[in-house]
C-alpha cells in the first residue's frame, strides 16, 4: 500500500522536542570555524539519509540545493525560501535555493549556484562554497546535495516570482539548537512516518509579504538536511 501524502503538516501531532540534546557552541558557527570543519570533517553519519516511499512513477534525478549562511555582524544566518503554492513538487514549503541539475552543470556545486541566481537572484560573486553534505534522497525520487556556502550580505534578491514567493533568514544558532526541533507523528491505516519541524517566526526579507512577522513553518526535506548539519557540526 503506498503512503499518502501529508497535506496539512502544521496539523500532524507533535510527540516532542530534542532539548535533551546540547546546542552547537556560538564558537564552533562562525564563518573561520565552518571553513576548518569542512576541511577537516570528522567520522559522522546523516540522521536523516532521505525520507523514502519513492513514488513509483519517478525516475530518480540528481538534484542540488544551496544552503547559503549570510554573514551579518550579529551572527551567520540561513537563507531560506518559501516555494509559490502552484508548484509541481513541494509546492508552499520553505525550501532552500536549489532544483534538479542539467547535464551542462557539472556538479553539484554548479547546480546549486545556477539555482540560487535562477531562483532568488543570489550571484555566485557573493558566495564562496565551504563544502557539501550527504546526499538527501526526497520522497519525490531527488537525489539532494547540500552545498554549503558563506555570503557576503552585500547582495540584492531578485525572485523569480514562479517558483519563489517570500525569502528570509534565520540565525543559523537557532536552527542548531535541538530544543527548537520538533518532532512529529503522521500516522495512517497500516503505517506511520515521523519528521521534523522547526517554526520560526520572522520577516521576509525582500519585501514580498509586507513585512509582517510570521511563522515560518520548517519541516519536511529541509528540517532534515538541517538537522544532518547539526549532526555534523556537533560530531
Amino acid at each position: 500500500m503506498s503512503r499518502p501524502p501529508i497535506l496539512n503538516a502544521q496539523g500532524v501531532p507533535v510527540v516532542g522536542t530534542d532539548a535533551h540534546l546540547p546546542a552547537v557552541p556560538e564558537a564552533a558557527l562562525r564563518a573561520e570555524a565552518l571553513r576548518q570543519r569542512f576541511a577537516a570533517a570528522p567520522a559522522w553519519q546523516p540522521e536523516f539519509p532521505g525520507d523514502g516511499g519513492l513514488f513509483s512513477q519517478r525516475e530518480p534525478s540528481a538534484a542540488a540545493v544551496l544552503l547559503p549562511l549570510v554573514q551579518r555582524p550579529e551572527g551567520l544566518q540561513v537563507l531560506l525560501t518559501q516555494r509559490t503554492a502552484h508548484l509541481r513538487d513541494h509546492a508552499g514549503q520553505i525550501s532552500f535555493p536549489g532544483g534538479r541539475s542539467e547535464p551542462e552543470d557539472g556538479s553539484a556545486v554548479a547546480t546549486a549556484l545556477r539555482e540560487a541566481e535562477e531562483e532568488i537572484g543570489l550571484g555566485a560573486e557573493h558566495i564562496e562554497v565551504i563544502g557539501e553534505l550527504p546526499v538527501y534522497t526526497t520522497v519525490t525520487a531527488f537525489h539532494v546535495t547540500p552545498v554549503v556556502a558563506l555570503v557576503r550580505p552585500d547582495f540584492e534578491l531578485k525572485l523569480d516570482a514562479f517558483e519563489v514567493a517570500e525569502a528570509f533568514e534565520v540565525p543559523l544558532a537557532w536552527l542548531m539548537t535541538p530544543a527548537h526541533h520538533r518532532r512529529h507523528r503522521f500516522s495512517w491505516e497500516g503505517g506511520e512516518r515521523h519528521f521534523l519541524s522547526m517554526p520560526w517566526t520572522g520577516s521576509d526579507l525582500a519585501g514580498q509579504g509586507g513585512g509582517e512577522p510570521r511563522e515560518y513553518f520548517i519541516w519536511g526535506a529541509t528540517a532534515a538536511m538541517l538537522r544532518n548539519f547539526y549532526r555534523f557540526l556537533s560530531a
